[in-house]
C-alpha cells in the first residue's frame, strides 16, 4: 500500500530535509507537552518523545496515512539541553559545549493505523572553545530558541564553532534522513 506521508513538525529544518527524500507529504502540529520520565537517558528520552508527538495523532491517523514524529536532543555530562528557554539559557548552554564534545540524538517515529516503528540516531560533535564575544553575537544575530542545545549547526555558530563531528550531519541539523529513507523502504 502506498501511504501519504505526514509530518507532524514545525521545524522548517526537518520539513526541508524531508522533502528531499518524500517530495509530497502534508504538515499537521499539535501542541504536545515535552515531558518525559526523569530516569531516561539519550536515545531513551528522544524515542519517548518521538513516540508521545506520535500519539497525540493516533485518532486523526487515516488508513493510507503513515506520520512521521522526531525529537531531538542535546547531552552534555549527562545532562539533557533541549530547547532554551530565554536569551539567559541559550548563552549558558553554549557556555556549556564550548570547547567540548557531545551528544546530539534524534528519535523519530513512522506510525501507521496498522504499525508503528521507532529508532533513534546519536551524532558526536565537537564544539571549539568559544568566546563569550562569539556566543553573545550568535544568540543576539540567530536567535537559536528553537534549537536543542541553542544552536544550529547549518548557521554562523557551526561554520566558525564545530570542530568535527561523529554520525550524521543531518542528525544534528534535526532530521537523520539516511536512516529515515532506509526505515520508510523497510517499513
Amino acid at each position: 500500500m502506498d501511504y501519504k506521508v505526514v509530518l507532524a513538525s514545525k521545524s522548517p529544518r526537518r520539513q526541508e530535509l524531508l522533502k528531499q527524500i518524500v517530495p509530497n507529504f502534508a504538515i499537521r502540529t499539535k501542541e504536545v507537552a515535552e515531558t518525559y520520565p526523569s530516569e531516561l537517558r539519550g536515545a531513551q528520552v528522544v524515542e519517548y518523545l518521538a513516540e508521545l508527538k506520535s500519539s497525540a495523532f493516533a485518532s486523526d491517523l487515516a488508513t493510507d496515512e503513515l506520520l512521521i514524529t522526531a525529537d531531538t536532543i542535546v547531552c552534555v555530562d549527562g545532562c539533557v539541553l533541549g530547547k532554551p528557554a530565554n536569551r539567559t539559557d541559550a548563552i549558558a548552554m553554549l557556555q556549556k559545549l564550548s570547547g567540548r564534545a557531545h551528544h546530539v540524538y534524534t528519535g523519530v517515529c513512522i506510525k501507521t493505523t496498522q504499525k508503528q516503528r521507532i529508532f533513534s540516531v546519536d551524532t558526536e560533535v565537537w564544539f571549539a572553545q568559544l568566546t563569550n564575544d562569539e556566543i553573545l553575537h550568535y544568540v543576539d544575530t540567530y536567535k537559536p530558541f528553537d534549537k536543542a542545545g541553542a544552536y544550529g549547526i547549518q548557521e554562523w555558530i557551526g561554520y566558525i564553532g564545530i570542530e568535527r563531528i561523529n554520525g550524521s550531519y543531518f542528525n544534528v541539523v534535526g532530521l537523520p534522513v539516511q536512516r529515515l529513507y532506509a526505515e520508510l523502504k523497510a517499513f
